[in-house]
């Protein structure tokens, strides 16, 4: 059964939860409150966090290619003109990070034609369900239980511990390992487009030699680009009679350092070092890494 509006704006907000659902209608709302083309931001209609990666500088003064990768939030939405802007940038595939259910109630990516999409889920930990029951249920109280009180901080970080499960970590390594087989350009998103698709831009930059400082620079702008479409999402909630305080919804749809210090310091706790982390934890080879490189940075 297809979702009505006010359903799927509530999921969209469950959804932030997981950097989940995009908006719904997102072509109504504000845009993204970064200027227009900052920092390899691509402008659609339909989409408010889509960002070539390109620009950043490395370690030994390099430079990340442009048109290689692009990471963004859910393409569900599009419009026939976004069509066209991504058709512009002859995109080779698509990489959508999530789950079944969130694309079966959300909707499938609308692609230019000829471009691969590539279903490669992560598991959201039974997360949606357990914010669809809490926001559906209309109770304050309940609300602030489970969101209130560092609720939603700690929802969070139990995301982020799950980018180092070996159904993650397989789904993220396939993911690099295909950037680094791919002359052309290749697109990754989740659905906010912030915390799966930002913790894998944050690895891939970093093992191009991206220093940690930029890359987390990098993960953070996304606050910047969803800003004005979240805080209208929180409006809309509180208009349907959801919630009486929408602001506990705003752990889940920020990043933050904390969040990322999650994986990053549990990666480094279990691997000893971000490179082993890439070997050992994702199984990328010395020579995959070498292609990587070679393929992303000038």
């Amino acid at each position: 059964m297809k979702a009505t509006r006010t359903q799927r704006t509530i999921v969209a907000v469950m959804s932030t939860a997981l950097a989940c659902l995009a908006l719904t209608a997102t072509a109504a709302l504000p845009p993204a409150t970064a200027t227009p083309g900052a920092s390899g931001q691509i402008v659609l209609e339909g989409a408010v966090n889509v960002r070539d990666i390109g620009g950043h500088r490395t370690y030994d003064g390099e430079t990340v290619k442009s048109g290689k990768v692009i990471r963004a939030d859910a393409l569900a939405g599009l419009t026939d003109a976004d069509i066209t802007t991504l058709a512009d940038r002859n995109l080779q595939s698509v990489v959508d990070l999530r789950t079944p259910g969130e694309v079966q109630f959300m909707g499938a990516d609308r692609l230019p034609d000829g471009v691969e999409l590539v279903a490669r889920p992560i598991d959201d930990t039974g997360l949606f369900t357990q914010m669809s029951q809490v926001i559906q249920s209309k109770d304050p109280q309940r609300q602030q239980e489970v969101l209130g009180n560092g609720g939603a901080e700690r929802i969070m970080s139990g995301v982020y511990a799950s980018f180092l499960t070996a159904e993650s970590r397989t789904a993220f390594g396939d993911t690099i390992r295909e950037i680094a087989a791919t002359d052309g350009p290749l697109l990754f998103h989740c659905t906010s487009g912030k915390d799966r698709t930002g913790f894998l831009t944050y690895v891939v930059l970093r093992a191009v030699g991206v220093p940690e400082r930029t890359a987390r620079q990098d993960y953070l702008r996304s606050n910047e680009f969803r800003a004005a479409a979240d805080a209208k999402l929180r409006e809309q909630v509180k208009q349907a009679g959801y919630m009486q305080n929408p602001d506990l919804l705003i752990p889940l749809q920020e990043v933050r350092d904390d969040y990322l210090d999650t994986a990053v310091q549990a990666l480094e706790q279990q691997y000893g070092s971000f490179g082993k982390f890439l070997t050992e934890g994702l199984g990328i080879d010395g020579m995959t890494l070498v292609k990587l490189r070679k393929n992303l940075v000038d």
